[in-house]
Protein backbone atom coordinates (compact mmCIF):
# COMPACT_ATOMS: atom_id res chain seq x y z
CA UNK A 1 0.00 0.00 0.00
CA UNK A 2 1.05 3.48 -0.71
CA UNK A 3 1.52 5.37 2.25
CA UNK A 4 1.13 8.49 0.51
CA UNK A 5 1.13 10.12 -2.78
CA UNK A 6 2.83 13.37 -2.66
CA UNK A 7 1.06 15.94 -4.41
CA UNK A 8 2.68 19.13 -6.82
CA UNK A 9 5.88 16.39 -6.22
CA UNK A 10 7.83 17.85 -9.16
CA UNK A 11 6.48 21.74 -9.00
CA UNK A 12 7.20 21.97 -5.50
CA UNK A 13 11.19 20.61 -6.07
CA UNK A 14 11.79 23.15 -8.93
CA UNK A 15 9.87 25.49 -6.62
CA UNK A 16 13.23 24.60 -3.98
CA UNK A 17 16.14 25.80 -6.95
CA UNK A 18 17.79 23.10 -4.80
CA UNK A 19 21.77 23.72 -4.60
CA UNK A 20 24.29 20.35 -4.49
CA UNK A 21 25.41 20.74 -1.75
CA UNK A 22 22.93 22.92 0.31
CA UNK A 23 20.75 22.27 3.86
CA UNK A 24 16.70 21.62 3.68
CA UNK A 25 13.75 21.19 5.35
CA UNK A 26 11.19 18.80 4.35
CA UNK A 27 9.01 19.87 7.38
CA UNK A 28 6.30 17.08 6.44
CA UNK A 29 7.83 13.91 5.64
CA UNK A 30 5.11 11.97 5.63
CA UNK A 31 5.89 9.20 3.11
CA UNK A 32 9.10 10.57 2.59
CA UNK A 33 8.09 10.95 -1.32
CA UNK A 34 9.32 14.82 -1.40
CA UNK A 35 12.24 14.10 0.64
CA UNK A 36 13.56 11.44 -1.48
CA UNK A 37 13.03 13.65 -4.33
CA UNK A 38 15.31 16.62 -2.75
CA UNK A 39 17.81 13.91 -1.69
CA UNK A 40 18.06 13.47 -5.41
CA UNK A 41 18.92 16.51 -6.81
CA UNK A 42 21.65 16.82 -3.49
CA UNK A 43 25.12 15.54 -3.74
CA UNK A 44 26.41 16.35 -0.37
CA UNK A 45 24.43 18.75 2.14
CA UNK A 46 21.75 17.96 4.45
CA UNK A 47 17.95 17.27 4.98
CA UNK A 48 16.07 17.22 8.00
CA UNK A 49 12.66 16.12 7.62
CA UNK A 50 10.27 16.61 10.60
CA UNK A 51 6.73 14.44 11.27
CA UNK A 52 4.67 14.47 14.70
CA UNK A 53 3.80 10.89 13.52
CA UNK A 54 5.31 8.04 14.81
CA UNK A 55 4.04 5.92 11.71
CA UNK A 56 5.26 8.27 9.22
CA UNK A 57 9.43 8.36 11.09
CA UNK A 58 9.05 4.47 9.97
CA UNK A 59 9.19 5.91 6.45
CA UNK A 60 13.10 7.27 6.72
CA UNK A 61 15.26 7.01 4.03
CA UNK A 62 18.23 5.21 4.36
CA UNK A 63 20.56 8.20 3.74
CA UNK A 64 23.64 10.01 5.64
CA UNK A 65 22.55 13.37 4.53
CA UNK A 66 19.17 13.28 6.11
CA UNK A 67 18.21 13.94 9.48
CA UNK A 68 14.92 12.85 10.97
CA UNK A 69 13.13 14.37 13.90
CA UNK A 70 9.98 12.97 15.16
CA UNK A 71 8.60 16.15 16.23
CA UNK A 72 5.99 18.72 15.07
CA UNK A 73 7.10 21.66 12.93
CA UNK A 74 6.25 24.25 15.12
CA UNK A 75 9.56 23.09 16.81
CA UNK A 76 11.78 23.63 13.45
CA UNK A 77 14.14 26.13 14.83
CA UNK A 78 15.23 24.35 18.24
CA UNK A 79 16.23 21.39 16.72
CA UNK A 80 17.82 23.06 13.48
CA UNK A 81 19.90 24.56 16.41
CA UNK A 82 20.73 20.92 17.90
CA UNK A 83 21.79 19.56 14.83
CA UNK A 84 24.01 22.45 14.06
CA UNK A 85 22.29 23.24 10.33
CA UNK A 86 21.12 26.98 10.44
CA UNK A 87 20.71 28.77 8.15
CA UNK A 88 19.38 26.44 5.68
CA UNK A 89 18.90 26.75 1.67
CA UNK A 90 15.15 25.63 1.47
CA UNK A 91 12.07 24.63 3.29
CA UNK A 92 8.83 22.89 1.72
CA UNK A 93 5.57 21.68 4.01
CA UNK A 94 3.22 19.69 2.26
CA UNK A 95 -0.16 20.98 5.27
CA UNK A 96 -2.44 18.06 3.68
CA UNK A 97 -2.66 15.17 6.15
CA UNK A 98 -1.72 12.09 4.82
CA UNK A 99 -3.69 9.08 2.86
CA UNK A 100 -2.50 6.76 5.15
CA UNK A 101 -4.09 8.54 8.20
CA UNK A 102 -6.91 9.06 6.37
CA UNK A 103 -7.74 5.31 5.71
CA UNK A 104 -6.83 4.21 8.77
CA UNK A 105 -9.79 3.78 10.84
CA UNK A 106 -8.90 3.71 14.45
CA UNK A 107 -7.06 7.22 13.62
CA UNK A 108 -10.85 8.44 13.28
CA UNK A 109 -10.00 11.34 10.38
CA UNK A 110 -12.05 9.90 7.61
CA UNK A 111 -15.77 10.17 7.32
CA UNK A 112 -15.58 6.92 5.74
CA UNK A 113 -15.42 4.31 8.27
CA UNK A 114 -16.60 3.71 11.70
CA UNK A 115 -13.54 4.72 14.57
CA UNK A 116 -12.78 6.20 17.41
CA UNK A 117 -12.57 10.12 17.63
CA UNK A 118 -9.17 10.09 18.06
CA UNK A 119 -8.09 12.96 15.35
CA UNK A 120 -4.64 13.61 16.90
CA UNK A 121 -1.82 13.40 14.64
CA UNK A 122 0.76 12.93 17.36
CA UNK A 123 -0.54 9.90 19.57
CA UNK A 124 1.93 11.00 22.35
CA UNK A 125 -0.29 14.16 22.97
CA UNK A 126 -3.18 14.42 25.07
CA UNK A 127 -6.78 15.56 23.87
CA UNK A 128 -8.66 13.67 21.05
CA UNK A 129 -11.39 14.93 19.39
CA UNK A 130 -13.27 12.80 21.73
CA UNK A 131 -12.56 15.19 24.26
CA UNK A 132 -13.48 18.00 22.12
CA UNK A 133 -16.84 16.60 21.41
CA UNK A 134 -17.62 15.55 24.93
CA UNK A 135 -15.70 17.81 27.07
CA UNK A 136 -15.94 21.43 24.92
CA UNK A 137 -19.19 23.49 26.19
CA UNK A 138 -21.75 24.83 23.82
CA UNK A 139 -20.21 27.71 23.22
CA UNK A 140 -16.65 26.29 22.60
CA UNK A 141 -17.76 23.89 20.42
CA UNK A 142 -19.88 26.31 18.22
CA UNK A 143 -16.07 28.61 18.28
CA UNK A 144 -14.61 25.61 16.96
CA UNK A 145 -17.15 24.73 14.08
CA UNK A 146 -17.44 28.28 13.11
CA UNK A 147 -13.77 29.12 12.81
CA UNK A 148 -12.76 26.30 11.61
CA UNK A 149 -15.15 24.78 9.56
CA UNK A 150 -16.83 27.57 8.29
CA UNK A 151 -19.95 26.19 9.55
CA UNK A 152 -22.67 28.61 9.38
CA UNK A 153 -25.50 26.54 11.68
CA UNK A 154 -22.16 25.96 14.18
CA UNK A 155 -24.45 26.99 17.02
CA UNK A 156 -27.43 24.29 16.32
CA UNK A 157 -24.82 21.57 15.69
CA UNK A 158 -23.16 22.49 18.95
CA UNK A 159 -26.58 22.43 21.00
CA UNK A 160 -27.31 19.11 19.27
CA UNK A 161 -24.00 17.65 20.41
CA UNK A 162 -24.23 19.19 24.18
CA UNK A 163 -28.26 17.40 24.33
CA UNK A 164 -26.56 14.01 22.76
CA UNK A 165 -24.24 13.74 25.48
CA UNK A 166 -26.63 13.37 28.46
CA UNK A 167 -27.40 9.79 27.03
CA UNK A 168 -23.56 8.92 26.96
CA UNK A 169 -20.41 9.53 26.04
CA UNK A 170 -19.96 10.33 21.81
CA UNK A 171 -17.09 8.06 21.82
CA UNK A 172 -17.03 7.12 17.71
CA UNK A 173 -16.68 8.90 14.03
CA UNK A 174 -20.13 7.01 13.28
CA UNK A 175 -21.86 8.51 16.45
CA UNK A 176 -20.70 12.25 15.37
CA UNK A 177 -21.89 11.32 11.61
CA UNK A 178 -24.97 10.44 13.26
CA UNK A 179 -25.53 13.63 15.37
CA UNK A 180 -24.24 16.36 12.46
CA UNK A 181 -26.52 14.78 9.56
CA UNK A 182 -29.34 15.95 10.99
CA UNK A 183 -28.00 19.83 10.66
CA UNK A 184 -26.51 19.46 7.50
CA UNK A 185 -28.34 20.21 4.28
CA UNK A 186 -30.17 18.01 2.74
CA UNK A 187 -28.32 16.75 -0.32
CA UNK A 188 -24.82 18.40 1.10
CA UNK A 189 -24.48 16.31 3.98
CA UNK A 190 -20.70 15.03 2.75
CA UNK A 191 -19.34 18.42 2.49
CA UNK A 192 -21.06 19.08 6.08
CA UNK A 193 -19.60 16.09 7.32
CA UNK A 194 -15.79 17.22 5.97
CA UNK A 195 -16.29 20.91 7.46
CA UNK A 196 -17.14 19.28 10.56
CA UNK A 197 -14.25 16.65 10.51
CA UNK A 198 -11.80 19.25 9.53
CA UNK A 199 -12.65 21.56 11.99
CA UNK A 200 -12.16 19.00 14.72
CA UNK A 201 -9.03 17.69 13.31
CA UNK A 202 -7.93 21.97 13.16
CA UNK A 203 -8.87 22.30 16.94
CA UNK A 204 -6.75 18.69 18.07
CA UNK A 205 -3.53 19.39 16.19
CA UNK A 206 -3.62 23.07 16.98
CA UNK A 207 -2.78 23.18 13.57
CA UNK A 208 -3.26 27.35 13.05
CA UNK A 209 -1.51 27.93 16.22
CA UNK A 210 1.51 25.24 14.75
CA UNK A 211 1.25 26.86 10.93
CA UNK A 212 1.83 30.51 12.22
CA UNK A 213 4.89 29.65 14.37
CA UNK A 214 6.51 27.56 11.69
CA UNK A 215 6.21 30.32 9.18
CA UNK A 216 7.79 32.94 11.93
CA UNK A 217 10.43 30.36 12.26
CA UNK A 218 10.87 29.63 8.98
CA UNK A 219 11.81 33.35 7.63
CA UNK A 220 14.22 33.16 10.58
CA UNK A 221 16.35 30.26 9.87
CA UNK A 222 16.35 31.04 6.21
CA UNK A 223 19.34 32.17 4.39
CA UNK A 224 18.63 35.38 2.74
CA UNK A 225 18.31 34.22 -0.94
CA UNK A 226 16.72 30.55 0.44
CA UNK A 227 13.34 29.64 -0.56
CA UNK A 228 10.23 28.84 1.85
CA UNK A 229 7.84 26.67 -0.33
CA UNK A 230 4.19 25.67 1.09
CA UNK A 231 1.11 23.45 -0.13
CA UNK A 232 -2.23 24.38 1.67
CA UNK A 233 -5.32 22.56 1.08
CA UNK A 234 -8.31 24.80 2.38
CA UNK A 235 -8.95 28.44 2.61
CA UNK A 236 -7.60 29.06 6.31
CA UNK A 237 -4.01 27.34 5.82
CA UNK A 238 -3.59 29.36 2.56
CA UNK A 239 -4.95 32.74 4.34
CA UNK A 240 -2.35 32.58 6.69
CA UNK A 241 0.92 31.55 4.41
CA UNK A 242 -0.54 34.39 1.90
CA UNK A 243 -0.71 37.35 3.87
CA UNK A 244 2.43 36.29 6.09
CA UNK A 245 4.44 36.06 2.22
CA UNK A 246 3.14 39.14 1.27
CA UNK A 247 3.22 40.94 4.41
CA UNK A 248 5.45 39.58 7.34
CA UNK A 249 1.94 39.43 9.35
CA UNK A 250 -1.08 37.14 9.38
CA UNK A 251 -3.68 39.66 9.37
CA UNK A 252 -4.03 43.74 9.71
CA UNK A 253 -2.39 45.87 7.05
CA UNK A 254 1.41 45.61 5.90
CA UNK A 255 3.80 47.66 7.58
CA UNK A 256 5.27 49.85 4.77
CA UNK A 257 8.76 51.90 4.88
CA UNK A 258 9.31 55.87 4.11
CA UNK A 259 8.70 55.13 0.49
CA UNK A 260 5.57 52.84 0.26
CA UNK A 261 7.88 49.17 0.60
CA UNK A 262 6.56 46.87 2.34
CA UNK A 263 8.91 45.37 5.37
CA UNK A 264 8.03 41.62 5.23
CA UNK A 265 11.39 38.94 5.54
CA UNK A 266 10.10 37.55 2.38
CA UNK A 267 9.52 37.84 -1.14
CA UNK A 268 7.03 36.72 -3.01
CA UNK A 269 7.37 34.52 -5.97
CA UNK A 270 3.77 33.45 -7.00
CA UNK A 271 1.71 36.52 -7.29
CA UNK A 272 -0.90 33.72 -7.64
CA UNK A 273 -0.62 30.19 -6.52
CA UNK A 274 0.41 26.79 -8.30
CA UNK A 275 -2.47 24.00 -8.46
CA UNK A 276 -2.73 20.35 -9.91
CA UNK A 277 -2.97 19.87 -13.50
CA UNK A 278 -6.03 17.92 -14.72
CA UNK A 279 -3.54 14.30 -15.24
CA UNK A 280 -2.55 14.99 -11.60
CA UNK A 281 -6.04 15.78 -10.21
CA UNK A 282 -7.32 12.67 -12.21
CA UNK A 283 -4.39 10.33 -10.93
CA UNK A 284 -4.94 11.77 -7.31
CA UNK A 285 -8.46 13.97 -6.23
CA UNK A 286 -6.73 14.84 -3.07
CA UNK A 287 -4.73 17.12 -4.87
CA UNK A 288 -7.56 18.89 -6.21
CA UNK A 289 -7.48 21.40 -3.56
CA UNK A 290 -4.04 21.97 -3.50
CA UNK A 291 -2.11 25.34 -3.64
CA UNK A 292 1.27 26.07 -3.60
CA UNK A 293 2.83 28.96 -3.33
CA UNK A 294 6.95 30.40 -3.07
CA UNK A 295 8.40 32.95 -1.19
CA UNK A 296 12.61 33.47 -0.83
CA UNK A 297 14.06 35.53 2.34
CA UNK A 298 15.25 38.51 1.35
Amino acid sequence: MIYHRSVLLSESIEALAIRPGGVYVDATFGGGGHAKAILEKMTEGKLVGFDQDEEAILNRIDDPRLIMVNSNFRFMRNFLKLHRVIPVDGILADLGISSHQIDQPDRGFSTRFDGILDMRMDQRKKGSAREVINEYSAEELTLVFSKYGEIRNARKLAARITERRRDGVIDTTTALKAIATTCAERGKENKYLAQVFQSLRIEVNQEMDALQEFLKQAAEVLKPGGRLVVISYHSLEDKLVKNFFRSGKFEGEAEKDFYGNVLSPLKVITRKAIVAGAEEISENSRSRSARLRIAVKQ
